[in-house]
C-alpha cells in the first residue's frame, strides 16, 4: 500500500506529478543525469501507452504533467529506472560524496537498498479541464524563470516550453489536449 495520501484518481486521464530528488540534492546538474529522466520517458513512450504533455526538470526536481492506462505503475518503474540508472552513473564517476548523502539519507523502513534517490509519493493532480492544463503547464514551463535561472521559458533547456514554442524540443510531447 502507498504511504503517500495522494493518488492517480483516474486512468488515463493527464495528471500533474512532481518527483523530488531524496533530500533535495541536486543530481539534475550536468546534462549524463538529466539523460537518463528523458530516456526513461522516451522508453515508456515507445513501449507503453505513456503520454507526456508537459515537464520540467530543474536540479533536485521535476514536474511533469502525464497520462497512462497505469501511471502510478509507470511512475514507479520510472523511478525504479532512474534510481538504478543514477547510482550506476555516480558509481562509475566515483561521486562518492553524493552517494554518501544518498545512503545517509535513505529512510529506515528501505532495506532492500543502500541508496534512497527519490522522495516517496509523486502528489498526482488530476487535470479536469482545459484551463487547469493551461495553469499546471504555466506553472512548469515559467518555474525555471521565477527561480531566475532564465528570462522566458523556452530558454531553459529541460522543459517542454521549448516544444510549445514552436520549437524543437528534446522529447517529444502531446500539445493537443
Amino acid at each position: 500500500m502507498p504511504r503517500s495520501r495522494y493518488r492517480v484518481q483516474c486512468d488515463p486521464c493527464p495528471h500533474f506529478l512532481t518527483a523530488t530528488v531524496n533530500y533535495w540534492m541536486p543530481l539534475f546538474t550536468r546534462p549524463e543525469t538529466v539523460n537518463i529522466i528523458l530516456d526513461s520517458w522516451r522508453f515508456l513512450q515507445r513501449d507503453t501507452d505513456f503520454r507526456l504533455y508537459g515537464y520540467v526538470i530543474l536540479e533536485n526536481h521535476l514536474h511533469l504533467i502525464a497520462a497512462s492506462e497505469n501511471l502510478s505503475h509507470d511512475m514507479q518503474r520510472f523511478k525504479s529506472y532512474t534510481a538504478k540508472q543514477i547510482i550506476a552513473h555516480l558509481e562509475q564517476r566515483r561521486s562518492a560524496k553524493l552517494l554518501e548523502l544518498l545512503a545517509f539519507f535513505k529512510r529506515a523502513h528501505k532495506q532492500e537498498t543502500t541508496y534512497q534517490v527519490w522522495e516517496e509519493g509523486n502528489h498526482p493532480q488530476i487535470i479536469e479541464s482545459e484551463a487547469v492544463m493551461r495553469q499546471k503547464l504555466d506553472y512548469i514551463h515559467y518555474n525555471p524563470v521565477k527561480r531566475g535561472y532564465v528570462d522566458q521559458p523556452e530558454h531553459w533547456r529541460y522543459s517542454s516550453a521549448r516544444n510549445y514554442a514552436g520549437q524543437e524540443g528534446l522529447i517529444e510531447v502531446i500539445r493537443s489536449w
